[in-house]
């Protein structure tokens, strides 16, 4: 035989649980609900998700267009040998045998290219102008690999003539005061050695392209000659400084360290991107914790609006709350009810908001033309001045990350009030009724 009781208990969330809820939701301030507050309530979590979706959408393209940046005109890795002791007695740390290592490196599976360069500090001289430069000896078609030099949208000059002349970056090309057709002068202190010390070498070179990357200090100091050209004049005929490595994936740098250096036949450096500029990128990520808790807190105010509500809905329903803990309901029924009401205000306003988020990322172009209407400069004025407009890139862990904060809070929220009106004494509730 079954127990009635038993039978009679109902499921949990049951049906009329959530009519009830939803009658409570809908109800008019003069039937006793909130309708004003759960308006409030709605519209707050909505904006606050939405502003955390924004948010970490645009923080997401700033570090992949950073990301971009950096690895547009720097290799992933480089690889370097030690110094070791000639047999003239000189030390130097030249990689002579560049050809065979640079094809023992593209063998190495996950390794899109491996690049042999040279490179000096030296000085560029134009007139009465003087730069100090940073000089790069590359092959014109393994320069071309590096997006932000080869693909910049302000480049001057044709790259594929670069073994009739030299590169310059932007600011380098400003400072300079040069433009394509002109002639450098380009300085090196370590040139032909003679009975009186070492004699600096001269040689000028035509300016037959102009780059910018966004990258003040390569705009600034940067300089490419083909490797043909810079090996002789760099005291570099027998080798070449390093190798630039380019990967498949920049993010397994770390994880094919080693690989990369045991290519060599001897002992090798590896210098990778993470070391060279993982600085910026932890700075960024400080920066998106940071930006994180601070909406963190501004969706936490806004469920708050969720306890205004339900407290003055609790206070407008002592009544009924009554009358149905009169008539058999449990606490756990009441408090399931009023736990609906608010969690309902909670994921409404968190589908609305994520699905807000979702539109400004996928529409950020359209937005910035807003902004050109409505501001006197415009989006490409402003970008030739040096300001960055960064793209929104959405992805599946920032809104399940906004989406799982903002449910979180109002569910939390939203138990208290709820288990207030379960423990309310009916008898209480109905005494002055």
């Amino acid at each position: 035989m079954s127990n009635p009781s038993k039978s009679t208990t109902p499921m949990p969330f049951a049906r009329f649980e959530w009519m009830i809820a939803w009658r409570y939701l809908r109800a008019k301030r003069a039937e006793g609900g909130v309708s004003v507050m759960t308006w409030i309530s709605l519209i707050g979590i909505t904006l606050a998700v939405f502003a955390l979706v924004a948010t970490l959408a645009i923080r997401t393209g700033l570090r992949a267009e950073t990301l971009r940046t950096i690895l547009g005109v720097s290799a992933h890795a480089e690889l370097y040998y030690p110094r070791t002791l000639q047999a003239n007695g000189a030390q130097d740390a030249i990689i002579r045998d560049y050809e065979s290592l640079t094809e023992r490196l593209r063998a190495i599976p996950g390794v899109q290219d491996a690049v042999p360069v040279v490179k000096a500090r030296i000085i560029a001289n134009r007139a009465r102008q003087n730069a100090p430069i940073e000089l790069f000896g590359i092959r014109p078609e393994d320069l071309a690999r590096f997006p932000a030099v080869a693909e910049s949208e302000q480049a001057q000059g044709v790259l594929a003539n670069l073994p009739k002349g030299i590169a310059l970056g932007q600011s380098l090309a400003r400072t300079l005061d040069v433009t394509i057709g002109d002639r450098v002068k380009i300085i090196s202190p370590n040139g032909t050695r003679t009975a009186f010390g070492v004699s600096p070498r001269v040689k000028t070179w035509e300016v037959v392209y102009i780059f910018r990357t966004g990258q003040g200090f390569v705009d600034n100091s940067r300089a490419y000659l083909s490797l043909a050209e810079a090996q002789p004049f760099l005291n570099r005929e027998a080798g070449v400084d390093q190798i630039d490595i380019l990967l498949d994936d920049p993010e397994m740098v770390d994880q094919m360290e080693t690989q990369l250096a045991q290519s060599s036949t001897g002992p090798a450096y590896i210098w990778s991107w993470r070391e060279r500029s993982g600085a910026v990128l932890r700075a960024l990520s400080l920066q998106d914790n940071a930006l994180f808790v601070l909406l963190a807190i501004l969706l936490l105010i806004a469920s708050m609006n969720i306890i205004s509500g339900l407290i003055m809905l609790v206070k407008n329903k002592g009544r009924d709350i009554g009358v149905l803990r009169t008539i058999g309901l449990s606490e756990a029924s009441v408090l399931r009810i009023f736990f609906i009401v608010g969690a309902s205000v909670g994921i409404m306003g968190t589908l609305l908001g994520v699905g807000l988020g979702v539109m400004f990322a996928l529409n950020i172009d359209a937005i910035y033309s807003a902004v050109d209407f409505f501001s006197s400069n415009s989006k490409s004025d402003l970008e030739a001045q040096g300001f960055f407009f960064p793209p929104a890139v959405l992805t599946l862990r920032g809104i399940l990350s906004a989406t799982g904060l903002s449910l979180a809070l109002s569910f939390i929220i939203t138990f208290f009030p709820a288990r207030r009106a379960a423990r309310m004494n009916p008898v209480e509730a109905l005494r002055y009724e």
